[in-house]
C-alpha cells in the first residue's frame, strides 16, 4: 500500500495515523500537490491527497473513502468507528465537522499564498464558520464525560478533530484560541501525546506554485 501526500495536511495525517493504529504496513510518498502535480496526476485526476494505491493497483482518493476501506481491511472489532446506528452516525457527524473545519483552514491557506489581492470578505466568511465549528466542538467534547469522545481510546472523530486542531495552529496562529476552547485544546493535547501521533508528523510549510 502506498500513501501519498505530506503530513502536514490534516488529511494524510489522518490517514497515516489510522493505517499506524491498525498495524498495516505501507509506502510513504510525500508528495507536494503543488511540487508533484504531474506525478500525482498519475494516480488522482484531482492532483489531491491523501491518495492511496492498493497492492493491488487500486486508487482510492478523499480521507473519508481510505478510512472506510482500512476500517473494512481491520475488521468490525478493531475498527475505529462504531459500526451501525446512532453511535455511528454520531461519529460521521464529528468527522464530517473536523474535516470540513480543515478545508476551510486550508482554503485560507490558499487565499493568503496564492491570491495576490485577498478577499476579505472570504476570509472573514472563512473565519465565521472556524469559530462556528470549534464552539460546537468544545460543546460536544465538555459532554462526552470520557479520555476520548467515546471511551477509553481514541476513534476516528478523535483523530480527525486532533489533526486540524493542530494544522489551523500552524497554518493560522491565533485563529486557535486554547482560552477559548480550553476542552479542545486539552483533547488535543491528549491525542498529540500517543505514539501514532507523535511519530506521524511534520511542521506545515507550503511552496506555492510558479507564477
Amino acid at each position: 500500500m502506498i500513501l501519498i501526500g505530506q503530513y502536514d495536511s490534516p488529511f494524510v495525517r489522518r490517514v497515516a495515523i489510522a493505517l499506524r493504529a491498525y498495524e498495516i504496513h505501507y509506502e510513504h510518498r510525500p508528495w507536494s500537490v503543488f511540487g508533484d502535480a504531474e506525478k500525482l496526476a498519475a494516480f488522482n485526476p484531482l492532483r489531491r491527497v491523501p491518495t492511496v494505491v492498493l497492492d493491488d493497483g487500486t486508487v482510492l482518493i478523499e480521507s473519508g473513502a481510505i478510512l472506510d476501506h482500512l476500517d473494512e481491511v481491520a475488521g468490525p472489532d478493531r475498527a475505529l468507528i462504531a459500526r451501525s446506528g446512532d453511535a455511528r452516525r454520531r461519529d460521521l457527524q464529528l468527522c464530517a465537522l473536523a474535516t470540513g473545519l480543515g478545508e476551510k483552514a486550508v482554503s485560507l491557506v490558499y487565499e493568503r499564498v496564492l491570491h495576490t489581492e485577498q478577499s476579505q470578505t472570504w476570509i472573514d466568511r472563512c473565519r465565521l464558520q472556524i469559530g462556528a465549528v470549534l464552539d460546537h466542538l468544545e460543546a460536544a467534547r465538555e459532554t462526552a464525560g470520557a479520555p476520548f469522545w467515546f471511551g477509553a481510546m481514541p476513534g476516528h472523530a478523535d483523530i480527525a478533530v486532533a489533526c486540524v486542531l493542530r494544522f489551523i495552529g500552524e497554518a493560522h496562529p491565533g485563529v486557535f484560541e486554547p482560552a477559548r476552547w480550553p476542552t479542545l485544546a486539552a483533547h488535543a493535547a491528549r491525542c498529540e501525546a500517543l505514539e501514532h501521533f507523535q511519530s506521524v508528523q511534520q511542521p506545515f510549510h507550503i511552496t506555492p506554485p510558479k507564477a
